[in-house]
């Protein structure tokens, strides 16, 4: 009996002691799955690497969990690892040194990673806690390191933008717009300033060094506003100061130096179109005929259409006549004065101008149609809108309300009168007219009533705009803007101006 006591302790204590050497060896995979060496480790990380192609970014991620599994398992089980498995876990990293190669060229932020966790584990082994912490944070670092890239987002569609710069005798304007329903167009942004490029032309026949100054120092505004935006398509035209002046040239040739931009001189035909196709959208169905007129500051364009024929979305295709006068507002009141008008001088500009409209042998050309009810006048100038400012008594001149609005003829007469009646302060007190336009105002009333008294109307319809709209209009036609325009573009119904404002007439149909 003592013999087989004596055996029995003897095998107890043998079973105590292979249990306690297994505890160690689970608490020894634990600390090594820490530090990401353990054989198990390697040969998972090795299978990984073959399944991906030897991408050691996830051949190190499976490295460490392979670990953190081995650690698990060997802590819960708490059993020895027998001879034949470690036999054999030693011939298969024999057979695979790739294994053993991408372990020693693991990254040196790798290691420090693993140098934390191994502290980690070393304390929870010391606290009797499980090594949670440090499987955590290593999984982290690996999930951070090898995040996939987020997709890229497609970009937002943003629509074409067309330029249109006008310099002209008297102003120097700027147009910048994208395409909204066929025909018409929101304006992006704008610019417009008084130069008076054509000061002291009308006597020397040339442009001044302080005018050429002026416009130079506005064309480099435009200049910054071009380059700031991504225009599709632009055009910049001067007009019949640069046209007629002698030395137009040169004064390109500076443009060119210091603004950096080219301007294009355009023929006084081109210019009367330009006018019309800028009006198009304010024409509606029940017209037959009428009579465009633009009062610029060094000429006047004049053009005759007829719309009974057929419709065409694009107006300057009805054009029927046109004429150019060599005359405007500018040089008009350099000949006769503009700062102290009376009815006397302001009689001899009427005649005068209508001495000029008789010698343009096509301007009965519309016939019983210039006599009829759906005749009318179009009038697209400062003249025109300064009067219609004044007969809404704006305080303040507002595009909203004279764009597209309609004046009678009694009207137009009475405005006139007004005017003669005032002396230059009263008319610079005007906020209609201003400083600016204080002496050139009666000399565009002149150019209109010599308009009138050949083509004598009961209305007049006011415009807001001109050649730069004109141009848009060619350039967004031309390139297809409408007919490849985007489905969200339809919504849009009205042309605005600069500040978001609808300026187009509600209810208006265009031809």
């Amino acid at each position: 009996m003592a013999d087989e006591s004596g055996r029995f302790d003897k095998k107890q204590r043998k079973r105590a002691r292979r249990r306690k050497a297994g505890k160690n060896n689970g608490t020894e995979a634990v600390l090594s799955g820490a530090q990401g060496v353990s054989p198990s480790v390697q040969s998972n990380s090795a299978g990984s690497d073959k399944a991906t192609g030897h991408r050691s970014a996830r051949g190190e991620n499976s490295s460490a969990n392979g670990s953190q599994n081995s650690a698990r398992n060997g802590q819960k089980s708490g059993k020895k690892l027998s001879n034949r498995r470690r036999r054999s876990r030693r011939k298969k990293q024999q057979d695979n040194p790739a294994v053993l190669q991408n372990a020693a060229s693991a990254p040196a932020q790798q290691n420090q990673t693993a140098k934390h966790s191994n502290a980690t584990a070393q304390t929870a082994h010391k606290h009797h806690h499980r090594p949670v912490a440090a499987k955590t944070e290593h999984t982290s670092h690996n999930t951070a390191e090898h995040r996939a890239a987020p997709a890229a987002q497609p970009r937002p569609y943003e629509p074409p933008l067309y330029a249109a710069l006008d310099l002209g005798t008297n102003n120097c304007r700027l147009l910048i717009a994208t395409p909204s329903r066929p025909g018409q167009f929101r304006v992006v942004d704008s610019f417009s300033r008084i130069v008076r490029l054509g000061e002291g032309f009308g006597t020397s026949g040339r442009l001044s060094d302080q005018a050429m100054s002026r416009a130079i120092e506005a064309l480099k505004i435009c200049r910054d506003k071009l380059e700031s935006k991504n225009i599709r398509r632009r055009r910049l035209i001067a007009t019949e100061a640069c046209r007629s002046a002698s030395n137009g040239a040169e004064f390109l040739q500076r443009v060119r130096e210091e603004a950096g931009l080219e301007l294009e001189i355009v023929d006084r035909q081109t210019e009367a179109s330009l006018a019309v196709s800028g009006c198009g959208t304010l024409v509606n169905r029940e017209t037959d005929a009428l009579v465009l007129f633009d009062i610029g500051g060094g000429s006047s364009e004049i053009a005759l259409i007829d719309v009974t024929c057929r419709r065409s979305s694009r107006l300057a295709e009805h054009i029927t006549a046109w004429t150019s006068l060599p005359v405007g507002v500018v040089t008009l009141a350099e000949k006769f004065g503009g700062r102290d008008v009376t009815p006397e001088n302001y009689a001899e500009m009427v005649a005068y101008v209508a001495g000029l409209l008789n010698d343009f042998s096509e301007r009965h050309k519309l016939g019983d149609l210039a006599q009829s009810t759906h005749f009318h006048l179009l009038g697209t100038s400062g003249t025109v809108t300064t009067l219609a400012g004044i007969h809404l008594g704006l305080e303040r001149y507002d595009r909203r309300r004279v764009d597209g609005m309609w004046m009678g003829a009694q009207d137009v007469t009475d405005m006139t009168t007004k005017l003669l009646s005032w002396d230059f302060k009263t008319r610079v007190a005007n906020p209609c007219i201003g400083a600016d336009r204080a002496d050139l105002v009666l000399a565009g009333c002149a150019i209109l009533d010599a308009i009138r008294q050949i083509w004598p109307s009961e209305r007049l319809l006011v415009a807001d705009r001109g050649l730069r709209e004109g141009i848009l209009t060619e350039l967004m036609s031309r390139d297809g803007a409408w007919r490849h325009r985007r489905p969200h573009q339809a919504k849009e119904t009205y042309m605005k101006n600069g500040s978001g404002r609808d300026t187009q007439t509600k209810g208006r149909q265009s031809i």
